[in-house]
């Protein structure tokens, strides 16, 4: 919803960059206030005057944020995910939705291979028990070997499509579930043989209605106990507290999370000590270069929404 003639503020969700200077620059060169929320109370104070909207994981943008929009020309996602937006309600009012999708594929794609190679070769635990003033015992006495070892990867955008490649490249065999994509290289499987017939499973879905709990109560116990779990993608993939009570019972053989449903994680959560995990706090897609590319194509969107120029990577019809 707009109103014509009218300027409005950049307004910034609340966010974790060392600074927002590319964005103060944008507002000054084009001659616009830029507002920074601190929270999810001053964002939404802001949403009547704001032109241009940048989003960042810290905020929400539902149907009660878009409803007191007076003059958006657009929502600029920082990043691929965009599942704390409200798409229907962004439609319905005719505000498009930008998302910025490839500065980061590569780091997000070595991190989730890093996470897997660790868990597979069971390095936690024989981090964990040398921490204990233990020994060996049997860890890795379950783990197969490279050339032996089955991945399923879930997923087959840029980053599933990286990952699925490099783990074939060093000896893996794997396979691959996309209920849109298409895709070659790499063997496909149905989503029942990836989740049940595979030592690493590595997710790299957005989340949507049909994929929240993806790896449910019910799936934990249909996978190979050997099998580890890796999703750096969205926590609400995985419902946390089966996956936190698999782990304990050891019908599943770890985890390594990126993302979690509520970040950052809460004191008290039942995966905070549960066995067998590597745990990183939403940092996969960080880099030397990948904040700058991040920030300078969300401002760019946020230029060409200011200016009247059409917005690549639409999310909304």
């Amino acid at each position: 919803m707009t109103i014509e003639n009218e300027t409005g503020i950049i307004l910034v969700a609340p966010h974790r960059f060392p600074n927002v200077d590319r964005e103060r620059a944008l507002a000054e060169r084009l001659r616009r206030e830029i507002v920074v929320a601190e929270d999810q109370a001053s964002f939404r104070a802001h949403m009547a005057e704001a032109e241009v909207v940048m989003m960042t994981p810290y905020a929400k943008m539902t149907a009660e944020e878009f409803g007191l929009l007076r003059r958006c020309k657009a929502v600029v996602r920082y990043g691929v995910g965009y599942d704390n937006i409200d798409v229907a309600a962004a439609n319905r009012l005719g505000v498009p939705v930008t998302i910025v999708p490839d500065t980061a594929s590569e780091e997000v794609a070595s991190h989730a291979l890093a996470m897997g190679l660790a868990l597979a070769r069971r390095i936690p635990q024989g981090h964990a028990a040398i921490g204990a003033g233990e020994w060996a015992g049997v860890i890795g006495l379950d783990a197969p070997k490279l050339s032996n070892l089955r991945v399923g990867v879930v997923g087959t955008g840029r980053i599933g499509r990286l990952v699925a490649t490099w783990w074939a490249a060093i000896g893996a065999k794997v396979h691959a579930f996309d209920p849109i994509s298409t895709f070659k290289d790499v063997t496909a499987a149905s989503l029942k043989q990836v989740l049940e017939e595979s030592d690493v499973v590595s997710l790299h879905l957005p989340l949507t209605d049909e994929t929240r709990h993806l790896i449910s109560a019910e799936v934990l116990k249909r996978m190979r106990r050997n099998a580890v779990i890796i999703n750096v993608s969205r926590g609400g993939l995985i419902d946390e507290e089966a996956l936190a009570a698999a782990l304990r019972a050891g019908t599943i053989a770890g985890a390594g999370l990126d993302t979690f449903a509520q970040e950052p994680l809460p004191a008290g959560h039942p995966l905070r000590d549960a066995p067998n995990t590597l745990f990183t706090p939403h940092v996969a897609w960080r880099s030397t270069t990948s904040l700058d590319a991040l920030q300078e194509q969300a401002v760019e969107r946020a230029r060409r929404a200011l200016q009247g120029e059409p917005l690549p990577d639409l999310v909304t019809r």
